[in-house]
């Protein structure tokens, strides 16, 4: 059965009697080849989102930083503020048009946007984590195969390959 013609059958919506009709084959060969499709499409994505993941994290996580160094930093000022800081009181003349709110509230505000942000970094850091490991688990795996036989590795590989179930997730020896 040409995989890629049932491919593009399937994406067109037909259902599996009009795709075993235009193959010529049984609807029984057509649901078994669509359920290994389907099977290797959600590892193809898995695997797909554990790369967007760690970039979109990435990109998140300096943002959460940048963020968090602003948070620290008006937390800083605010607690100078509190204890009567003379530097930071002057400062703080210097912008008479300022209408402040207590500084303590504002200091309590800082401290919950802080811990909040450590909190979203813990669960990107965590998600991050689980997308190299599922690359790294897929590696090891077919390094063992290859150690114990070279040409099942080399059969399965190209097997994943051909159903999309291997990305650059991997890297192939």
């Amino acid at each position: 059965m040409d995989l890629d013609k049932l491919r593009a059958l399937h994406s067109k919506g037909l259902g599996v009697t009009a795709i075993a009709k235009e193959l010529g084959v049984t609807k029984g060969g057509v649901s078994k080849q669509l359920k290994k499709l389907s099977l290797a499409v959600v590892k193809n994505v898995v695997l797909e989102s554990a790369q967007k993941v760690v970039r979109k994290n990435l990109t998140a996580i300096e943002q959460l930083q940048k963020i968090n160094t602003a948070a620290n930093d008006i937390l800083n000022t605010l607690l100078k503020l509190i204890k009567g800081d003379k530097a930071a009181l002057k400062d703080l003349e210097k912008h008479a048009d300022f209408k402040l709110k207590d500084p303590r509230e504002l200091a309590l505000k800082a401290c919950s946007e802080i811990r909040g942000q450590l909190s979203l970094q813990a669960d990107l850091f965590d998600k991050m984590y689980n997308a190299r490991y599922t690359a790294e688990f897929q590696e090891e795996v077919l390094t063992a195969i290859g150690e114990v036989k070279p040409d099942v590795r080399k059969r399965i590989i190209q097997r994943l390959k051909e159903r999309g179930a291997l990305r650059s997730t991997v890297s192939i020896l």
